[in-house]
């Protein structure tokens, strides 16, 4: 398929426009096994008027952030191509995930370990909030999740007074950070794609290590 590097660049400025859009509600990234649970947080979340994602587990929030780490070198049309670099763009715009509330016991990979992977390993998301949950009351974990740097240790039950002390908190002044940062990436994706529109192959580990560098 056909396609210039005009039609290309104004295909992507409305793409990123419309996923870019300021918005007021806060989204939160919610990690739990427990279907039950997953409910609760999910209704305290809504009732609390914020955008909820939840997913059963580390590994899928890591996939859902972009940090399962899968990458590879892709032959592509054009018409390919697009899609790549709206999947691209797309894990970008994830970082306009506010907050990460996680439970701590789960099994594959703990809320810890998530918060380890989250912290170390991806300066695009580091800096997004990390709340952990936990049903029960232990110190050596809540001093080890508070040192890795999980930004509060709640227990279960959440409470509705939780959910809006946490909304209050991240939106007086992390919010702004976050999405700082994710429209100053979105333009070097901007000006990175502009050159690569004559390209029928990508490498997105390339991609990525240029963005961890800026």
């Amino acid at each position: 398929m056909a396609i210039t590097g005009e039609i290309f660049r104004q295909n992507l400025t409305e793409f990123l426009e419309e996923s870019l859009s300021p918005s007021s509600e806060l989204h939160v990234l919610a990690v739990d096994d427990s279907l039950v649970d997953r409910h609760v947080i999910e209704r305290l979340l809504k009732v609390s008027s914020c955008k909820v994602t939840v997913v059963e587990s580390g590994r899928r929030a890591l996939q859902y952030l972009g940090l399962d780490g899968e990458t590879g070198s892709l032959g592509l049309d054009v018409s390919e191509f697009w899609y790549l670099v709206c999947g691209v763009v797309l894990t970008l715009v994830s970082a306009k995930v506010n907050l990460i509330m996680t439970d701590y016991s789960m099994p594959g990979m703990t809320g810890y370990e998530l918060l380890k992977k989250i912290k170390q390993e991806s300066s695009m998301f580091r800096e997004i909030p990390v709340v952990i949950m936990s049903s029960e009351n232990v110190l050596t974990r809540i001093d080890r999740c508070l040192e890795e740097g999980a930004e509060e240790f709640l227990l279960k039950p959440v409470k509705l007074s939780d959910v809006r002390r946490l909304k209050d908190f991240i939106m007086k002044g992390k919010v702004k950070e976050v999405e700082k940062k994710s429209l100053k990436r979105s333009t070097i994706v901007c000006n990175i794609l502009t050159h690569l529109t004559s390209m029928r192959s990508v490498t997105i580990i390339a991609l990525t290590i240029i963005l961890k560098e800026c």
